[in-house]
């Protein structure tokens, strides 16, 4: 969820201070659960403002820096992004992060990928004729979408089925900034390891 924070940063041109969180353990220190109980990163404190949940954050520092602004101001395309940033986080991320630990022939593998398909596939549709989600330029919702599937070709999954979401893809992915923030295979190995501890942690 940070590198869709760190990718908005980046696109606006917004001056922060990152820290570095390891999160073999550094999310669980005192000074850090002050800032966020739940051990979830990311965090922003802007003035002595703290702000948790990366689409909170989003849209605060969207209000806050409303230029150049990566919110369509027409009532479809706004409803579009936002409806795109909630399908991804609420059926897509979930689904990714399952395959991501399930056995190719466990059922629950095969029931992820189907829901996938589905999504995939509702967002192909919903890009149409359009560059990016929002319209003609980068938004929100492709900062969200495009984050959190950039991990399925790490899985051996493409978009070649989903035509318009595979240009899409290949158009983000040919920018300044996310080509800066990609996740390398050493670093996809190493989110792999935390996130089982993590998944581990809630578990208990």
């Amino acid at each position: 969820m940070a590198r869709r924070v760190w990718r908005y940063l980046l696109e606006k041109g917004i001056y922060f201070e990152p820290i570095v969180m390891n999160l073999n353990g550094d999310q669980m220190q005192f000074e850090y659960l002050q800032m966020n109980p739940f051990h979830h990163v990311p965090v922003i404190v802007d003035d002595g403002f703290r702000v948790l949940e990366s689409l909170a954050i989003l849209d605060y520092l969207e209000a806050k820096y409303p230029e150049p602004s990566l919110l369509p101001k027409d009532a479809q395309a706004l409803a579009t992004v936002r409806m795109v940033q909630m399908v991804s986080t609420n059926e897509l991320l979930s689904k990714v992060i399952a395959l991501i630990f399930e056995s190719e022939d466990s059922p629950k593998f095969a029931q992820a990928k189907q829901h996938l398909d589905i999504g995939l596939n509702f967002l192909d549709e919903t890009l149409g004729d359009n560059l990016y989600f929002g319209g003609g330029q980068i938004s929100l919702g492709d900062i969200v979408v495009g984050t959190d599937l950039s991990l399925l070709p790490k899985l051996g999954i493409n978009f070649e089925n989903y035509p318009k979401l595979n240009d899409w893809f290949e158009r983000l992915m040919q920018r300044e900034v996310w080509q800066k923030t990609e996740l390398s295979m050493e670093e996809y190995e190493q989110f792999k390891r935390v996130l089982k501890i993590l998944i581990k942690r809630k578990s208990r």
